[in-house]
C-alpha cells in the first residue's frame, strides 16, 4: 500500500445525502465483516452523530440510538457483528482507556465509530477511515474522507 492516504471530498447537500452515503458505507462495512475503525471529526453540530445514526440504521439497528456523550461508548449488535459508538468529547485521562477496557474493544473484531477521536490521541489506534465533516450552511456539509489503511482504501473504493 502507498503510505499516503487516499482522500475523497464529498458534498452532502442535505440529510438525505448523508443517509445515502451511510447506506453505501454500511454495505461496504458488511462485506468487510464490520471489521473497521472510523474516526469522525467536525465541530459541534456538524453532523457526526446524525451520520452515525444513519449508518447504524443502515446496519440494522432498531429502536432508540443514544449519543454516548456521557457514557463514552454505546454498544450494538447487528446481524453482521458488533458495533461500538464512542464519543470522546469528555474524554481526557488516558488511564480511563485501560480502566474502561477500550484497549480490548479496539483489539477485537467489530466496527468502532469514534467521535472526537483527537481527545483519545495517543491511545486510540490509527483509524481505517477519517471523516472530517464541515458545515457549509444549515443543510449542506463538505466531507473530507481519508483512507489511512489498506482496509480503509477497500471501504472507500
Amino acid at each position: 500500500m502507498n503510505n499516503s492516504p487516499i482522500v475523497k471530498t464529498l458534498v452532502w447537500p442535505d440529510e438525505a445525502a448523508t443517509a445515502a452515503f451511510a447506506t453505501q458505507l454500511a454495505a461496504a462495512l458488511t462485506r468487510a465483516n464490520l471489521n473497521a475503525c472510523i474516526a469522525l471529526h467536525g465541530d459541534l453540530g456538524a453532523g457526526k452523530t446524525t451520520f452515525v445514526r444513519h449508518l447504524l440504521r443502515a446496519l440494522g439497528v432498531e429502536g432508540r440510538i443514544k449519543s454516548p456523550t456521557y457514557a463514552v461508548v454505546e454498544p450494538y449488535t447487528v446481524a453482521a457483528g458488533e458495533v461500538w459508538h464512542f464519543d470522546f468529547y469528555r474524554f481526557s485521562d488516558p488511564r480511563e482507556w485501560e480502566d474502561a477496557g477500550f484497549r480490548d474493544i479496539f483489539a477485537s473484531t467489530g466496527l468502532k465509530l469514534c467521535e472526537w477521536p483527537q481527545n483519545a490521541a495517543g491511545v486510540m489506534p490509527t483509524p481505517d477511515l477519517e471523516l472530517d465533516i464541515q458545515v457549509d450552511n444549515a443543510e449542506q456539509r463538505q466531507v473530507r474522507i481519508s483512507a489511512l489503511t489498506a482496509r480503509g482504501q477497500e471501504l472507500l473504493a
